[in-house]
Formats: C-alpha cells, sequence, structure tokens
C-alpha cells in the first residue's frame, strides 16, 4: 500500500527484455538505503517488486498483463521514474490510499500551462472515467491527485508547482501516457450497483 506521495524520481538505467515480459533496472537513490530484495515499490504508480538490487541500482521485472496494462514497456534507458516505498504501519499518508495496482492508461490531451501552475485534461477509456468523480482521488504515474472535472470522454487535474517540480508530470506534453489507478472505493461502489441489476 502506497500513499501516492512520491518519494523521488529516478532514472532508468536498462530495459532487458526477458521471455515472459522485461526486467528494468533504476538508479538506486540515495535516500532508499533501507531497500532489499523483496520489497514493494511503486514505479510510476505500479507495485513492483525488487527481485535484484545493490548501491548502485536496483531491478524489477514486469510481466505482460502489467506491460499491457501500463506504460513500463515504453521506457527506455534514461527514462525518469517517479518512486514511492510502500507505507508502513503508522505512517501519516498525507495522499489517499494506494494499491499500486494500474487500472488503465490515459493520455494528455491539452496542457494549459499559467506562470508554475498547470491544468492538464486526459483522455481516459471510458469504464475508467465511470470510476471518477469531481473532487474524488486519482493516482496518475503514482502522484495522488483530486480529479478537477469529469466528461464523458476525458478528464482533468491541477497542478501545483511542488508537483511538477518532483515528479515526472511537470515533464509531460500532449500525447503522452500516464498509469492511472482509480479510487478504490470507487471500484467497490461500482461493483456493488452492478452486481444489484
Amino acid at each position: 500500500m502506497f500513499s501516492g506521495l512520491v518519494e523521488t524520481q529516478t532514472e532508468v538505467l536498462q530495459v532487458v527484455p526477458e521471455p515472459e515480459g522485461i526486467r528494468l533496472c533504476l538508479r538506486r537513490p540515495g535516500t532508499f538505503d533501507d531497500v532489499a530484495i523483496g520489497d514493494s515499490i511503486a514505479t510510476n504508480g505500479c507495485c513492483l517488486t525488487v527481485v535484484g538490487c545493490d548501491e548502485e541500482q536496483f531491478e524489477f521485472q514486469a510481466g505482460r498483463e502489467t506491460l499491457s496494462l501500463t506504460n513500463l514497456g515504453e521506457l527506455t534507458s534514461k527514462s525518469q521514474v517517479n518512486c514511492e516505498r510502500s507505507l508502513a504501519f503508522g505512517a501519516r499518508v498525507g495522499g489517499h490510499l494506494v494499491t499500486g495496482h494500474i487500472d488503465g492508461l490515459a493520455h494528455l490531451k491539452q496542457r494549459d500551462d499559467q506562470a508554475d501552475w498547470s491544468n492538464m485534461i486526459f483522455t481516459a477509456p471510458e469504464p475508467l472515467l465511470r470510476q471518477m468523480v469531481r473532487k474524488g482521488c486519482i493516482t496518475l504515474d503514482g502522484v495522488s491527485l483530486t480529479i478537477v472535472d469529469v466528461t464523458e470522454s476525458t478528464f482533468s487535474v491541477a497542478l501545483i508547482p511542488h508537483t511538477l517540480a518532483v515528479t515526472t508530470l511537470g515533464q509531460l506534453q500532449v500525447g503522452d501516457s500516464v498509469n492511472v489507478e482509480t479510487d478504490l472505493m470507487a471500484k467497490y461502489v461500482q461493483r456493488q450497483l452492478e452486481s444489484q441489476r
């Protein structure tokens, strides 16, 4: 479980094809000195298990299912990714509860920068949009955000200067994809309503 408060960005060192997916090698941030094999780290919002690590890097494996739902397959050497270590019990949750289980992709349709702020509009598949509500929670590439508005084909968010500076969202260009995790409560409500029909 995560909070959606990105701890750091780090660089992709290597993406190695494997028979069932990829091995993702990331530069190990200096603040992640407690990471060990078996730990969970949200990488662009996707919960991945550390399968190898040393002082310079840590490694993850992503299979076909993960690659089909996320933008991890688009990463190349030198790409930047958002990272967050899993929550410890008793820790403050400054964002919202995030599972790291990506629901799908959204694509940046429009970006309106005003000084150091940015309003962004994304397109998303209709099943994801059904789980969104104005002023509800959403996670984009691991960043906990509040939805500004939702239409039949888009949703929008407003990003403060700090978020733009310390996460990869500040680098987004029109057409870029982001990993989307909708609010967990919305999924349960939708499931209940569908089962009652």
